[in-house]
Formats: structure tokens, C-alpha cells, sequence
């Protein structure tokens, strides 16, 4: 069974929350078809016929919404008001986003490590997983991964963001590593 489709249209806006966020909102029936439980509402998304990413729906009374960050809207050169063509796709994957295939790797290699993970919440599971993929070097993401498994390990579990970027960035910044 293949994951159900939503194609509509929004207009880009901005919130009167501090701080402001650029959003695009849409009846919850768009995607009544995905059976969406809980506070878990990830997708994959595109906009104006573009690249697709991961996402999730911010719930209102009858609406959601999805914030566009100011590095995506100059990408897609959107203003507020103009009218966006969106595609969603339920997410189905594990963890709310593709698994890097050099932090699979580093948890294939140590149980200990992937029972830590595992055990994370969604979110923070996601925070490590971006924390990864923020760098493009094959070398730089293995040395991501182990330093972040490691700081988990070392904490007995314990996930704590600014922790994990400091180790990552120092592991990646150390780099010419040989994993061959």
C-alpha cells in the first residue's frame, strides 16, 4: 500500500508570535487520508514542483500549518502572500527522516550504542540524525556518528543538544580520519 497524496495550494504567512514564523496553513482535511495519531506528524514535502523534504504539520483547532525557514524561502524565492502549490506525502520512515548510511554503520557496530539511540525520544533520535547529515563529507559524518554515540554513552543515555553539536563539530573539525 502506497502512502496517500495531498496536492493543494496556500498563501505564504507570517505569524504574530515572537518570533514571527513564515507559514503556510491548510484544512486538516487535506490530509485526513494520511491517519495521522497522536503529535506525530511528519511528511515529506514540496513545494512549486521542487526538491521534497521532511518536515512535520503544527496542528491548530482545524488546521495545520508548516514553517518555511528563511534559507528555504529565498531558495524557492517566496514573498509573503504568494500562492504556493504543495505536495505531502505521509513520512513513513523510522525516525521522521532518512537514516545516514554512516550513522547505520556506527549503530551496526555497537548494540550498546544503538539501544542508547533507540531509546532516545523522536525528536531528539531526529537531532542526532541532522546533526550527522549537516556536514556532506563521508569522513566528517563518520566522525559525527561516533562522537555523538559516544557523548551518549558517556551520559548513560542522557541526550543534550549543545553537548552533542560541541562533540560532533570538534570530532568533524578534527577530521582526516581514515575509515577505509
Amino acid at each position: 500500500m502506497t502512502a496517500p497524496i495531498a496536492k493543494f495550494t496556500s498563501k505564504l504567512e507570517v505569524t504574530d508570535s515572537k518570533p514571527p514564523w513564515h507559514i503556510l496553513r491548510f484544512p486538516k482535511t487535506e490530509v485526513a487520508d494520511f491517519g495521522f495519531k497522536g503529535n506525530l506528524r511528519r511528511v515529506i514535502c514540496s513545494l512549486n514542483g521542487n526538491e521534497f523534504f521532511n518536515c512535520a504539520l503544527f496542528p491548530t483547532k482545524d488546521q495545520y500549518f508548516l514553517t518555511l525557514s528563511k534559507k528555504l524561502r529565498d531558495q524557492l524565492s517566496l514573498e509573503l502572500g504568494d500562492t504556493v502549490e504543495i505536495v505531502l506525502k505521509k513520512d513513513e520512515s523510522k525516525y521522521g527522516m532518512p537514516m545516514p548510511d554512516e550513522f547505520a554503520e556506527v549503530l551496526r557496530q555497537d548494540p550498546d550504542g544503538k539501544r542508547l539511540f533507540e531509546e532516545l525520544s523522536p525528536g531528539n533520535q531526529r537531532m542526532m540524525l541532522k546533526l550527522v547529515v549537516f556536514v556532506k563529507d563521508t569522513d566528517r559524518r563518520i566522525d559525527r556518528a561516533l562522537a555523538g554515540i559516544e557523548l551518549l554513552k558517556f551520559s548513560g543515555g542522557a541526550f543534550d543538544y549543545h553537548a552533542q553539536h560541541a562533540a560532533m563539530r570538534k570530532a568533524g573539525a578534527l577530521g582526516g580520519t581514515d575509515h577505509r
